[in-house]
């Protein structure tokens, strides 16, 4: 995988080159060429957001019309100016439709609030929260909703963990009922963490409509017989590949074509440690697609916020074509949290997404539980990130805090980076 450039620089309108043309051909040349990069750029970034805009409308099509437009432009100008009282030009209403921003059909959005936001409590949600998370997804048209693990009850403590880290099915229904929605419900399942055989119902007798496999590189064997397992009880299928950004080049590439093979609708980028950076994205989504989709296969991405970097990275996922995109009400999840839903949304530009219920959701219901479950991007988390290293030690120096213990943040810092 590739190491992150130290400085990015200035790419979106190449300025170091704005300023070398104003010097070589003068004020006004160099106007034109700046115009031209805009309208470079926007087609680019209009194109891997809708493609079918360009099936009809090509980007060179645009840009020689607006090479039209910008030679006409002193012309029109100079009528305009001989004749104050004429008939000026018409103003075209801002609206969504007419901005030059569209959306990508194919993308497909899963909440995982309570899955990933149980980590921080043990799963111990009130039925409440969870019932008001679930109408919020079917509210604001979110295409799943996972709502937490499929995990083995066996040497189980009674109480230790919430019905969430289960999803029996009795459970699940005292939520959703039989789930009469457009909504898509999903359970995690964690390769050699389920007995999957027996806690996997047939499809037919749930009302679960996806499992979502998760997986280490090393245990990619027991990830594919669940997968098939649930495949053939009648599932849609998922695998998050997880802690990708500690998994060599050679192995990644081995998992994948064994993943390739699977009966999974979708392969995800999972960064566990929220350690990457956006090229590391790039690149990691592009050797995703390179297998998957030669098999008919999606990937998707499921960020973490350690580097406030979960929303950003998810929109890096985008550009680069994964259409399965992972994220919570406020970010709820575990340690620093994931993408927020919110943000999400407002991005992706779709109508069939309503954010008004989402802001609901997490004004009402999620924000308010912050003060107790400490999830997040803080300094700790930060500090776990930036090493590439499972944040199980900020997490214990943030419940210090919920037991009035105030911890050093520079002892922190000096402890991670003894042990990286």
């Amino acid at each position: 995988m590739p190491e992150p450039r130290a400085a990015i620089g200035a790419r979106g309108y190449g300025l170091q080159r704005f300023h070398y043309v104003r010097a070589a051909a003068g004020h006004r040349r160099a106007l034109h060429w700046l115009f031209m990069e805009r309208v470079r750029v926007r087609a680019n970034f209009t194109s891997f957001l809708c493609p079918g805009i360009h099936r009809k409308t090509s980007s060179v099509h645009f840009l020689l019309s607006s090479i039209g437009g910008l030679r006409n432009n002193a012309a029109r100008q100079s009528e305009l100016n001989s004749d104050s009282s004429s008939m000026k030009a018409p103003k075209t209403k801002d609206t969504a439709t007419s901005r030059w921003l569209s959306y990508r059909p194919e993308i497909k959005v899963l909440d995982c609030t309570i899955r990933d936001g149980g980590l921080m409590n043990n799963h111990h949600f009130e039925d409440s929260i969870v019932k008001t998370v679930y109408d919020t997804c079917v509210a604001a048209g979110i295409d799943y909703m996972e709502l937490g693990y499929k995990a083995s009850r066996k040497g189980i403590k009674q109480g230790e963990h919430g019905c969430w880290k289960y999803c029996l099915e009795d459970d699940l229904r005292r939520i959703v009922g039989d789930n009469p929605t457009d909504l898509k419900l999903t359970v995690m399942a964690d390769a050699e963490r389920c007995d999957y055989h027996e806690d996997i119902p047939p499809k037919k007798e749930s009302v679960v409509d996806m499992i979502r496999v998760a997986t280490y590189i090393n245990q990619i064997p027991t990830a594919l017989d669940m997968v098939k397992d649930a495949h053939d009880k009648g599932y849609e299928t998922t695998v998050n590949l997880m802690a990708v950004s500690t998994v060599p080049d050679r192995e990644l590439d081995e998992g994948l074509e064994m993943l390739a093979t699977s009966e999974a609708k979708a392969i995800y980028v999972v960064d566990s440690f929220g350690a990457l950076y956006s090229e590391q994205v790039h690149f990691l989504v592009e050797k995703y697609l390179g297998y998957c989709r030669p098999k008919g296969k999606e990937v998707g991405v499921h960020m973490h916020n350690n580097m406030q970097l979960a929303y950003a990275n998810t929109i890096e996922g985008i550009v680069k074509g994964a259409n399965f995109l992972d994220a919570t009400m406020a970010g709820l999840g575990r340690g620093a949290g994931n993408c927020p839903m919110e943000l999400l949304l407002a991005f992706l530009h779709n109508p069939k997404y309503e954010l008004r219920p989402v802001l609901d959701c997490v004004q009402n219901h999620i924000e308010p539980l912050r003060a107790k479950l400490l999830w997040g991007y803080d300094l700790p988390y930060l500090l776990t990130g930036m090493l590439n290293q499972h944040p199980r030690t900020a997490i214990r120096f943030k419940e210090a805090e919920l037991k009035g213990v105030k911890g050093d943040v520079l002892e922190f810092y000096d402890t991670v980076t003894a042990e990286a």
